[in-house]
């Protein structure tokens, strides 16, 4: 449903719960008292210290498709071990995806590497300041730009995730489904209501109100400063918008992790493109239903999760008198030096229990 089908549908309601839907034409309608809230119960978020384009865009790039709660430590180490662009241009890949260890989707780190040197090497270090010139860095698509144009460089630009987008559905009734192109009828509610002025704080404001007030569930509408021009609650469909995203099933998947052990060292390999974790490094993988080779010894079982599939890794340790061939994709590291690797998240458990088992 578009921004002025939804206000003139709600202004059409009558009786007890009729109230005044917000008007696109007015943008400070909703920014005047969510920007007086956001004041008083702003978060605090390490990344808010300043306005910082650097900054701003690593804390971006690392909230994609992760909880605020897990990134703040993240955040913190990664700004002290690259405090700007240009430390983090001349870091190796390794380096980089070390400390991205245990944040995932690592593609992110390696595009957040790469556009470092391109900020470096074609704008002498200084971050464009438009959302459109941003879009040409990799790893920046629309919503990550528009928060860097706005909150680093006051432009008004609207941003749409997970918060906003919730917030923006409720506030104009938009009951369709959302999420990839579905979402175009939001972003046009987002761009019509960003004010000219602090347009960085009026999003970021947003954001806030539908982490802590318009929560995906028990939202508390009775606090929210924007409750008298919602159109979700004055028609009573709070917990319907906005409409859920159907579930993909769950594909289970069996393996097994050979390590190969000669005295303290053990033979890892680096995952290949395409894979997952690709350029990190893990145990052998085998089939689940291949044999396990006679004096082989179970050491675990552990299970984890990548997108929709739920894995569970067998993890058996073969001891070898002679070391195998190794090379540019597979080598022997010494159990106590594995911390040094950049490894996937099985991998790094994996080798926890090297180091505890002994």
């Amino acid at each position: 449903m578009a921004l002025q089908g939804a206000a003139a549908k709600h202004r059409s309601i009558r009786g007890p719960k009729a109230t005044r839907a917000a008007d696109p034409a007015k943008p400070m309608a909703i920014a005047r008292p969510l920007l007086a809230w956001y004041r008083r119960h702003r978060r605090d978020l390490p990344w808010r210290m300043n306005r910082d384009p650097y900054r701003v865009w690593v804390s971006e790039i690392m909230l994609q498709q992760t909880q605020v709660e897990r990134v703040k430590d993240f955040f913190v180490r990664f700004i002290d071990r690259f405090p700007a662009v240009e430390s983090l241009a001349a870091a190796s890949e390794r380096q980089v995806l070390r400390l991205w260890e245990g944040l995932g989707y690592y593609r992110r780190a390696r595009q957040l590497h790469a556009a470092a040197k391109r900020v470096v090497a074609d704008h002498a270090g200084s971050f464009p300041d438009t959302a459109a010139a941003l879009r040409e860095l990799p790893g920046i698509g629309r919503y990550t730009a528009g928060a860097i144009a706005s909150i680093a460089f006051g432009r008004r630009e609207p941003i749409l995730e997970a918060n906003s987008r919730r917030v923006f559905a409720r506030l104009v009734g938009h009951d369709r489904p959302v999420g990839g192109a579905a979402d175009e009828p939001l972003w046009q509610v987002a761009a019509a209501f960003v004010p000219v002025r602090d347009p960085g704080l009026f999003n970021q404001a947003i954001m806030d109100l539908g982490a802590i007030i318009c929560t995906p569930t028990q939202p508390q509408c009775d606090r929210c400063p924007l409750a008298g021009l919602c159109v979700a609650r004055a028609t009573g469909r709070i917990a319907e918008i906005p409409a859920p995203t159907p579930r993909r099933a769950a594909t289970l998947v069996r393996e097994t992790a050979v390590v190969i052990r000669q005295g303290d060292r053990v033979l890892v390999e680096r995952r290949p493109a395409g894979a997952w974790w690709e350029g990190l490094w893990d145990f052998p993988l085998a089939a689940a239903d291949d044999k396990v080779a006679r004096g082989d010894r179970r050491l675990a079982s552990i299970s984890y999760t990548v997108t929709h599939h739920r894995i569970t890794r067998r993890v058996v340790v073969r001891r070898v008198a002679t070391a195998p061939p190794a090379g540019r994709t597979k080598r022997f590291v010494a159990i106590a030096e594995l911390d040094r690797l950049a490894m996937t998240a099985p991998g790094r458990r994996i080798a926890r229990l090297l180091d505890a088992n002994g």
